[in-house]
């Protein structure tokens, strides 16, 4: 591949997410390596309109290209944003299918795409697919990772298959506790007890999460979080420590030294993640090196478990009475600022920001490369 190498950085989304992607795409435009790269911006609202920038060349355009809120970019919106990629697209952002490139063909207008979209309509296997169909290398895991990382349930089944170690977990859909609540809140009481962690079982950040320490603030948390999904997993509340470990890598990851957040809040929640400033991560994270190995170990199983590439981050709880080691979650799409926990956990291993952008990069060409040798047709004698 001669020349800068085109990146498409698409960011934004209809998630709950919204505003991190923003702060994602805004960090990782400033530390794009100008010599190396060609940037596109593609922005899409929360409304999942898509608009295009024109393709930014240095850092002072990086800067300025774009204004990181819920309205508009500086550059000018185009009607055909996503043309470059998927060569035909409806004005309201609806992709045509039937115009899509064909498998084997790539519009050479970009080399790679970039999503930094988090949470449902990004970092679910969605867009994934759709730059499958395109044919186009993208940095990150692939359909069946992000969605199986997205959707928890099905996660902690895979986990489960795998013999990871993992807290006590119940899970239902909306209509299967509208039918039957007596019954789901005798089972969660006994299997699991006070107090509890409630989730949407589709969404990162800590969005939608509560701690229940009775019936009521359960059937609350429950319906609570039925505003972000039709589906919530329950989870027993462990005393632990929270450990977290980054992946790099596509059928060979390594794993970064182990960190360990510090919350602000009773539990690491959207607040305490994003917006008091109060939270602390310490790394490397003060636990034994036979229990940092471990917990590396473990990372790199539960990555292959759902067949990641390119990225993801792994969190653990350890507990704090007998510092037995439980997987929390696989994030494919983790946060990516210079402050987040991802690239501060590669940095202290030795890999600064823009070593790890270009490694992503090159992973998800290579990937891209590799699948092309994949017959999907074949002749009947």
């Amino acid at each position: 591949m001669g020349g800068k190498i085109r990146i498409g950085l698409i960011y934004g989304g209809k998630s709950g997410e919204h505003d991190v992607s923003l702060q994602t795409a805004l960090a990782v435009m400033k530390a794009v390596d100008f010599t190396k790269y060609e940037v596109t911006p593609f922005y899409i609202t929360t409304k999942g309109e898509w608009k295009s920038g024109a393709p930014l060349l240095g850092p002072a355009e990086s800067r300025d290209a774009l204004t990181f809120s819920a309205g508009e970019t500086v550059n000018a919106p185009v009607s055909n944003a996503l043309a470059p990629i998927f060569g035909a697209i409806q004005a309201k952002g609806d992709v045509s299918v039937a115009a899509v490139n064909p498998v084997g063909t790539k519009d050479t207008s970009l080399d790679v795409i970039f999503p930094l979209l988090h949470g449902t309509f990004g970092e679910d296997g969605t867009i994934q697919g759709l730059l499958e169909m395109a044919n186009i290398p993208y940095v990150g895991a692939g359909v069946l990772a992000s969605a199986v990382g997205m959707d928890k349930v099905m996660m902690k089944k895979i986990f489960a298959q795998e013999g990871l170690p993992q807290c006590i977990f119940r899970h239902f859909t909306r209509t299967e506790w509208e039918k039957n609540r007596a019954y789901h809140l005798v089972e969660l009481e006994t299997a699991i007890g006070y107090p509890c962690f409630v989730k949407p079982a589709n969404l990162g950040s800590s969005v939608g999460i509560s701690k229940a320490r009775n019936q009521a603030e359960l059937i609350e948390a429950v319906n609570f979080a039925f505003q972000y999904d039709r589906k919530v997993i329950i989870e027993e509340n462990i005393d632990a420590r929270e450990i977290e470990v980054a992946i790099l890598g596509n059928d060979e990851p390594i794993a970064s030294v182990a960190g360990e957040i510090v919350s602000s809040n009773e539990f690491y929640d959207y607040k305490a993640k994003y917006l008091d400033g109060k939270s602390a991560m310490v790394i490397p994270a003060e636990i034994p090196h036979e229990t940092a190995e471990q917990i590396r170990q473990l990372a790199i199983q539960a990555y292959l478990a759902v067949d990641g590439s390119g990225l993801s981050r792994l969190d653990f709880f350890l507990g704090k009475a007998d510092n037995k080691i439980y997987i929390n979650e696989i994030n494919t799409m983790p946060g990516f600022t210079p402050f987040s926990m991802y690239p501060l956990l590669w940095q202290e291993s030795g890999k600064p920001y823009t070593e790890l952008l270009d490694d992503l990069i090159r992973l998800a060409i290579e990937r891209h490369a590799a699948k092309q040798n994949i017959q999907y047709s074949f002749d009947v004698e």
